[in-house]
């Protein structure tokens, strides 16, 4: 059967439902999966519990279904660039899991390894630990971190071949791959499609077996923090 989906609204269909629990890939606004997100907001899904770094911006990927008021919660590590994020936590409107970015990129790695939990100084003495098991090692003070499996992941990568497997570029690399991992259902939307044979086996960043559907498809290029000079 084919991975290959016309557009983002086909590869989502049957798959979504309210209050549904979500993994996202992407860092700021690089490697996000735009046309994805945009396909949830045009299909009105809500009470939506989304695992990602951070929420886009006002106007551009997640940002899109915080407007929507379409996201109950967000699991994430940085707010700082979204305004509306901000607002909504403020007022709230939006329940907020602060997770530090290695612990959350751990715990979509755990999820999608079949791993329940890990211990990890991080967060140790902070607002991170209020509510989590303790344990000493050597000494040492760990918080038990449970892993993150959500109903669906959805993922930008650069290039894939038709059976799913997964090229990223550069940062795009860092959340993406375990955020593929610890879906149920995982939807790959990437620039390009080549035939099975055409990447190298090492050069693949993630095996199409963790990949069930794809899409093809133009994406727009933002800078999230444009800094310019005058000229000399």
């Amino acid at each position: 059967m084919s991975k290959i989906y016309l557009n983002a609204g086909s590869a989502l269909e049957n798959l979504l439902f309210d209050g549904m629990f979500i993994a996202a890939g992407g860092f700021g606004l690089c490697g996000i999966p735009e046309l994805l997100i945009d396909a949830i907001r045009e299909a009105g899904t809500k009470e939506l519990t989304i695992a990602s770094n951070n929420c886009g911006v006002d106007d551009f990927g997640l940002g899109l279904l915080l407007k929507t008021k379409q996201i109950k919660k967000m699991i994430s590590s940085y707010v700082g660039e979204n305004a509306e994020f901000m607002r909504q936590y403020l007022t709230g409107e939006l329940e907020l899991e602060f997770n530090p970015q290695g612990t959350l990129a751990e715990r979509m790695r755990a999820g999608g390894a079949g791993i329940a939990g890990f211990y990890t100084k991080t967060g140790v003495g902070t607002i991170v630990a209020e509510g989590k098991e303790h344990k000493t090692f050597d000494g040492h003070t760990y918080l038990l971190e449970t892993a993150i499996v959500a109903d669906l992941s959805i993922v930008k990568a650069w290039k894939a071949d038709s059976s799913g497997n997964l090229v990223f570029r550069k940062t795009a690399r860092n959340f993406n791959p375990p955020a593929a991992t610890c879906g149920r259902i995982c939807v790959a939307e990437v620039e390009e499609i080549v035939p099975v044979g055409s990447l190298d086996p090492d050069h693949v960043h993630l095996p199409g077996i963790y990949v069930h559907r794809l899409i093809q498809g133009v994406h727009e290029k933002r800078i999230e923090q444009r800094t310019t000079r005058a000229a000399a």
